[in-house]
């Protein structure tokens, strides 16, 4: 059953956690559940102690005010996370938006944020190439047939349907998602950058269609500490390749210093 943190502005946050060690939160991605990291916060549980959350608007978290979406205030409600789990500082691991999420809680609050992995993310559209409007259209058709091929590879999607199935399911009303969207959107991290201190591991698929390549760059040529890892994948990367895990535990345990240069 899942724990609640309480936001500032008094909405409900649900959140899990498992396994024992150095905490690592993971913030989810644009109305995505915390059911959706699936084996991959099952592996990190392994080493550390893993907290996943709803976004407000989502799974069991309360809605709150949906005209006031902002990955700034999804930023709150991680930080109440972490208040609720008794957790002073932790890794925090963002997933698509969830990354955008992640820069601001570095930028904003450094004390809770000891190493900081920014997967498929942007700074925003502002210094970069934007999205493929065709793309976006097929992430918000609601078509799982649609927005499959934008996150996965076909074969290991095959393999695994209920990793695909538990990565896409989700309950949510309509005004919670037209407010995710619009928080993802107008996202734009670009000056806050500079100020993230934490030690930064960006990851970042090369085929990925709904956040080019060109994002992943320049967040890590903006984050004074960061390390760029580029691989051969889309924006679910984090579920379908392998090296992504192996490469976010390599981080957490050692720091970047043992990682591959960035290849294309």
């Amino acid at each position: 059953m899942s724990s609640f943190a309480t936001a500032d502005d008094g909405t409900p946050i649900a959140f899990d956690e498992r396994g024992v060690g150095v905490p690592v939160l993971l913030i989810a991605g644009q109305a995505t559940g915390m059911h959706g990291w699936g084996p991959f916060a099952d592996a990190l549980a392994q080493d550390f102690r893993v907290i996943v959350f709803d976004h407000r608007g989502i799974g069991a978290s309360g809605e709150g005010d949906t005209s006031r979406y902002s990955t700034r205030e999804f930023a709150s409600d991680a930080v109440a996370v972490l208040d609720a789990a008794g957790v002073a500082a932790a890794h925090v691991v963002g997933h698509s938006m969830g990354g955008r999420v992640a820069q601001w809680m570095a930028a904003e609050d450094p004390a809770r944020v000891r190493r900081l992995v920014l997967i498929a993310t942007s700074a925003g559209d502002r210094t970069a190439q934007r999205r493929d409007p065709s793309a976006i259209a097929d992430l918000l058709s609601g078509d799982r047939d649609r927005m499959l091929p934008l996150f996965f590879d076909d074969a290991w999607a095959a393999e695994h349907p209920g990793d695909v199935d538990r990565f896409f399911s989700r309950v949510a009303g309509r005004p919670a998602l037209r407010g995710h969207f619009a928080a993802s959107r107008d996202h734009d991290g670009t000056d806050a950058l500079a100020r993230i201190r934490a030690e930064t591991l960006v990851i970042h698929g090369t085929r990925d269609v709904l956040t080019p390549l060109e994002h992943a760059r320049l967040l890590a040529g903006g984050i004074p500490n960061a390390t760029l890892l580029e691989l051969d994948a889309r924006h679910g990367l984090h579920l379908d390749t392998p090296a992504v895990e192996d490469a976010v535990r390599a981080f957490l345990d050692r720091g970047a210093a043992g990682l591959r240069p960035a290849v294309s």
